[in-house]
């Protein structure tokens, strides 16, 4: 039986922590009891949102309407052989524990992406990524339920069009699908190939004195960086990076880099170069700022936090004051990697 819960605060449901309130709100445990939910008056009648974590939406008012909670959960081996295997994972998982799990059973794929919060279902949504990975390395396919039909479908990769933080989902199917399942292809590990291409974690190897890492080495790792760079949503409110790191031509880059020459930069294989969004909110001035109970935080300028006093709405304001300003001193805009809602 589908159980609705009424005036819910959603202060447990975002890791920004902010204490919005939704009209009617239920937890849904299996694709089954979605698509019974696709039925019913409470659904039809409402504007409603669907949310994993949390960990990827500003909050900005009350909803008024339904929200659901996708709490689909579930590991399963697909396929197997010697050398790979495939995993389906219930989208409402928490994405650092699947990591985990495939950690304990030695397959590689997914180590550098260690600790990034959220579900599995909003994984593919953004394309997340970390440390030179992205989850389109490993994507084998996932399952979504039409929200129109009620249908299952499957998508596979082409089907995603997965980019720098975008995918189908973000786009023209937005808000139409709810994500179910995700299933990935990962290396057995004595077949994989890890990723150390950002230096900072064969920075942290070596001071470990570790010549010949292992997954679970690199995930370590990956863990340590960001646990030194990145508050806990559990102690002061935050939802990871909240800009995207910006993509712009070479003839724009070398004007920037002629005025700041220390700016970073990472070059793109088509061409395009890949410039630190928190760079640019700190050489902007902003790293530490606070005001009306939220901030940028002191450690990186990339996430924005609240303190505990604020609301959702200061943090959008302090969002857009942020871009105003990197744009009139770079030239360049800033994208938010987070919803709003």
């Amino acid at each position: 039986m589908l159980k609705f819960l009424k005036s819910k605060l959603l202060s447990s449901y975002n890791t920004f922590g902010f204490e919005a309130k939704a009209d009617l709100l239920i937890e849904i445990n299996s694709a089954e009891e979605f698509q019974k939910l696709l039925q019913t008056p409470e659904w039809k009648d409402n504007q409603h949102v669907i949310l994993g974590g949390g960990s990827n939406v500003l909050l900005t008012d009350d909803y008024r309407g339904l929200v659901v909670i996708n709490k689909i959960s579930g590991i399963d081996t697909i396929k197997e052989d010697h050398k790979s295997v495939i995993l389906k994972c219930g989208g409402g998982e928490n994405w650092h524990h699947f990591v985990l799990y495939t950690l304990q059973h030695n397959l590689g794929g997914l180590e550098n992406l260690s600790l990034i919060p959220g579900t599995v279902g909003a994984a593919p949504m953004q394309n997340i990524g970390a440390y030179g990975v992205e989850i389109k390395d490993s994507f084998h396919s996932l399952e979504a339920i039409n929200l129109t039909t009620g249908e299952l479908e499957v998508f596979m990769p082409e089907d995603c069009r997965f980019g720098y933080r975008e995918s189908v989902f973000k786009h023209e199917l937005k808000g139409q699908y709810l994500i179910a399942a995700v299933s990935f292809q990962l290396d057995k590990s004595d077949y994989h190939q890890l990723n150390l291409d950002y230096g900072i974690i064969k920075n942290v190897l070596e001071d470990k004195g570790i010549k010949s890492p292992t997954i679970h080495d690199v995930s370590n790792a990956v863990i340590q960086i960001r646990q030194s760079k990145l508050p806990d949503p559990a102690k002061i409110g935050n939802s990871g990076s909240f800009f995207k790191n910006p993509l712009i031509e070479p003839s724009q880059f070398e004007k920037l880099k002629s005025e700041f020459p220390e700016i970073p930069f990472y070059e793109l294989e088509d061409g395009k170069i890949k410039l630190a969004a928190g760079w640019l909110i700190e050489n902007a001035g902003w790293k530490g700022h606070e005001e009306n109970g939220v901030g940028v935080h002191q450690k990186q300028a990339l996430v924005l936090v609240n303190y505990g006093k604020g609301r959702g709405e200061d943090i959008l304001n302090l969002s857009r004051k942020i871009q105003d300003s990197v744009l009139s001193k770079f030239g360049v805009e800033l994208s938010p990697e987070v919803n709003f809602i």
